[in-house]
């Protein structure tokens, strides 16, 4: 049997009297990909935000390596190997390249482990090492997304949150974001990702859930929900 690496059981989320997650649960193996699909504001934003300590669930628990994080503040959740690459990215914009990779590793204290992980995104991401000391907010889209993935591997964690890494990109700069996510899962990095590209997200995954309206609806191998009848009417433009 699989081991959870994240396990998420039965959250209420609320943003003042609205309740935007309904009692969400689901996990996350070691060496997964698990993606988390659904339509606008069905929660999965939100969902990332609470497993990442930016928000509190009002009602059930969420456990990492089998310690529950959800009572613990944001900053305490990276330390424990939890990182988070936001939607819409949040880079530094005029900061550099560079300075914005370092913001990353704001936690550590292991100087020589982090000019490896440097040279390691550097190599994963080559634009940016052409680009270490231009300002953050000259970048592309699509480099600062590879922005905002490198700063996220710079706190060097074991669960990488991913939240709309295509969002906005053109389909060769989407192709090269979901290339690198499959790269560092090969390489032992667990993946939750929340994508609204359902088609390229459940190719990449191996397991997914769908979220509607703050409740998981379906949930299945990956390569299976890519064939499911309901998935491909409501979430790949099928008729």
């Amino acid at each position: 049997m699989d081991e959870a690496l994240l396990d998420v059981k039965d959250i209420h989320v609320f943003y003042g009297n609205i309740e935007a997650v309904k009692g969400l649960s689901f996990h996350v193996n070691r060496s997964e990909i698990v993606c988390l699909i659904g339509a606008n504001g069905a929660g999965k934003t939100t969902t990332l935000r609470t497993v990442s300590g930016l928000l509190r669930p009002r009602e059930g628990a969420i456990f990492y390596e089998e310690q529950r994080i959800d009572l613990l503040p944001a900053h305490e959740v990276v330390t424990l190997g939890v990182a988070q690459s936001p939607e819409g990215r949040r880079i530094f914009p005029r900061m550099s390249v560079r300075e914005n990779l370092d913001m990353g590793a704001f936690i550590r204290r292991d100087a020589a482990g982090q000019r490896e992980d440097m040279d390691r995104i550097m190599e994963l991401f080559p634009i940016l090492k052409e680009r270490a000391r231009q300002a953050a907010g000259t970048l592309s889209g699509g480099e600062q997304q590879m922005l905002a993935m490198g700063r996220a591997l710079m706190a060097r964690p074991r669960l990488l949150l991913l939240d709309e890494p295509s969002m906005g990109l053109a389909p060769l700069v989407v192709q090269t974001i979901f290339d690198t996510i499959r790269d560092i899962n090969e390489q032992g990095m667990t993946v939750l990702l929340v994508e609204q590209n359902a088609a390229q997200a459940l190719s990449l995954a191996h397991r997914g859930y769908v979220i509607e309206t703050g409740k998981i609806v379906l949930e299945d191998e990956a390569s299976a929900l890519l064939e499911n009848e309901q998935v491909r009417k409501a979430y790949l433009g099928e008729e």
